[in-house]
Formats: structure tokens, sequence, C-alpha cells
């Protein structure tokens, strides 16, 4: 399972220049002017995981293959966009087929990058982005209370549903979103159909500045103290250097760069694993001679569900699974040490896998 995140915001706040710096498979035009994104970019990105590489150096496999996110560049909204203005309801219908949004917010000052909104407000331009999607919630929520009434006059799951879709609409109402409803689990099956957009989770990038590429600058504060009771990251970032060290190919030269702008990493590997946890996915590995490759699931996930993403027979089939801590697997080396000194454990079906587990299934169909 592969997570997929949109990349939202304002025209012209880095968006396309985000994705061109994450994006490892396809490069976003990215261009001084409204609309320029029209139809969405996607590109998978390999999350960075220091874990999967330490493995390979242990095992020496044929290959190394990295968990990825698709990442998605949606165009940029403007005021209206839940009435279409801009190409609004194409764009707001691209952004509900992703499981996370990463909200791009402008917090540096440039007077040759174009600004529709005046002087420079990163709380403003949220809110304008977020009033958009509660907007287009309100009108999908509204159309499935319609369509429920008259069943939930004599049908009490339909009942069930309209008491649900109600709070919904009260909370939209008041300009909030449904992410921060905290509704329950046997709440949420009343909206699942409708894919509510404020109801994804938020990552929030701060565009700033070179200057300000470490420490954030006052717009970036501005938008941490906004988001504060939104259960969301912020992470500041230039987009524009990220993707200078995207675009280079020579791993010398990348290095150089960075050390230049004091960089360890690029901020964009910040981004990805920020991305990659947004929705409480976690790692396990398979390590072998063919290959050493990272696995994505939910935390949570007992082994059969882990094992079914590496194909739906193992999870039929399941019969146990061999798991080795990863800092066991580390310490002693290889699978067949850490066997020989009891650190290879035998697992059945209600085993939850931890981050980090180093697994081989046995299975029959």
């Amino acid at each position: 399972m592969a997570l997929r995140a949109g990349i939202v915001g304002l025209p012209n706040v880095g968006k396309s220049t985000l994705f061109n710096a994450v994006s490892n498979s396809a490069k976003a035009q990215a261009s001084n002017y409204r609309f320029c994104t029209i139809d969405p970019n996607v590109g998978l990105v390999d999350v960075p995981d220091e874990r999967l590489d330490k493995l390979a150096e242990l095992v020496q496999p044929n290959r190394i293959v990295p968990t990825q996110i698709e990442i998605v560049d949606i165009a940029g909204l403007v005021r209206g966009a839940s009435k279409g203005e801009g190409l609004g309801n194409k764009f707001l219908g691209n952004i509900r087929e992703v499981d996370a949004i990463i909200h791009v917010v402008r917090c540096f000052e440039d007077e040759n990058v174009l600004r529709e909104e005046g002087e420079i407000n990163p709380v403003s331009d949220k809110e304008i982005i977020e009033t958009e999607l509660q907007l287009k919630d309100l009108e999908s929520v509204d159309k499935k209370i319609s369509r429920i009434e008259k069943q939930a006059r004599v049908d009490p799951k339909f009942k069930s549903e309209l008491e649900v879709l109600q709070k919904c609409k009260q909370f939209l109402e008041q300009g909030k979103s449904i992410r921060e409803m905290g509704l329950s689990s046997s709440e949420l099956p009343a909206i699942a159909d409708l894919f509510l957009l404020t109801a994804k989770p938020v990552l929030y990038v701060a565009n700033v500045d070179e200057a300000s590429m470490h420490t954030g600058n006052k717009y970036s504060e501005i938008l941490k103290e906004a988001v504060k009771n939104e259960d969301a990251q912020v992470i500041f970032m230039n987009n524009s250097i990220e993707a200078q060290i995207a675009e280079m190919e020579n791993e010398e030269d990348k290095q150089m760069f960075m050390e230049e702008y004091g960089m360890k990493e690029p901020a964009l590997n910040r981004l990805i694993r920020s991305a990659y946890k947004l929705l409480n996915l976690c790692t396990y590995f398979t390590a072998g001679v063919q290959e050493v490759r990272a696995w994505t699931i939910e935390e949570g996930w007992k082994a059969p569900q882990a094992a079914s993403v590496i194909h739906t027979d193992f999870e039929k089939g399941f019969i146990k699974a061999e798991v080795i801590s990863y800092d066991d697997f580390v310490k002693y080396g290889s699978e067949s040490a850490a066997r020989e000194v009891g650190r290879l454990r035998i697992e059945g079906k209600e085993y939850l896998v931890k981050d980090g587990d180093v697994m081989h299934f046995l299975f029959n169909v």
C-alpha cells in the first residue's frame, strides 16, 4: 500500500517547485502565473529510511526496494473554488482522491513572484484554502442529508447516519474542518462514501526564504501559532533550494551544495518521512539475497494483514511468521546469526507487527 498525498495551496506559493524537489519520477512545470498546473502531475517518491540501507549493507542483495509515496501536484486553488472559480471543481475533485494533504503556504517576500492576495499573510492564505474545502464538504454533506432523510424516518440505520451528517453540517457551518471533530469509529462509516476533503490529515509546508530555511521566520511562526490546535505539523523549507538539490545527479556535488547551506540532508527527507507517518503507517522489512525491501502497513496490523501487502495468498494461507527485530538483525549481522542466539521469533496470527521488524512468512494455499 502506498500513501497518496496531494500538494495544495494558493497560486504561486511554490507547489510545483516542491513537487519537482520531491519527485524522482516526474517533473512538474513550475511557472509564475495562475493555473500553470491544470492536470495534476503525479510522481512516485522513495521514502528515505536509513534502516533499509543498513540491512542492504549487511545482506548484500541483488536489489534494494524502498517503500514509496505517490505525490500529486494539484493546481492552485482560489477564492470561489467551491463554486467552480478557477476550474475549482476539477481541482477539488483531484484532492478528493488523495489520502493526505500537503498544504504549501507562502512565508517569504519576493516582489518578483506574483501574489493576488495583497500583503504576505500565511493565516489568511491558509484560511482561503480551508474555507473552500469546507464549503465543498458542506455541499457533499447536504446532498447526502437530502438523499437519506426519508429513509431515516423508518430505518434506524439511516437515522444514526443522519444524526452524524447533521453534526458534520453544523461543524462545517462554523468554519471548522471534519478532522477536528474527533468522530468515533462507529460514526465514521456515515461519511466514508463522501471522501470529505477536510477529513484528510494535513501537513503544512512553510515555504520560507533562504535565510530562514533552518530557523523559520516571522511568517512561519505565525502559521505554527495558527494551526497549533489542529494536531498538524508545520515544516519550513526553501522549495527552490530543495529543487536544486534534487536536480543534482552527482552525489559529491549534492553534498558540497548542502554543506554550503549547512544542511545534513535535504529538508524534503523530513517532509517525506512526516507525510509517510501522517496516516499512522509503519514499515517492516524482508531481507534476502534476492532483495532487501521495505513494506508499508498501518500501525496495529496483525501478521496476516502485513503479509497480504506482499501477496493476498500470504494472508489467506498464513501459517506463521519468522521475526527478527531490526536492532537484533543489525547487532548480530545476519538472519542465521540471530537465529543461532535465539533472537529469531516464531509468531502467529495475532502478532502485532512492529515498525522495523524483519520478517519471513510461511504460508500454504
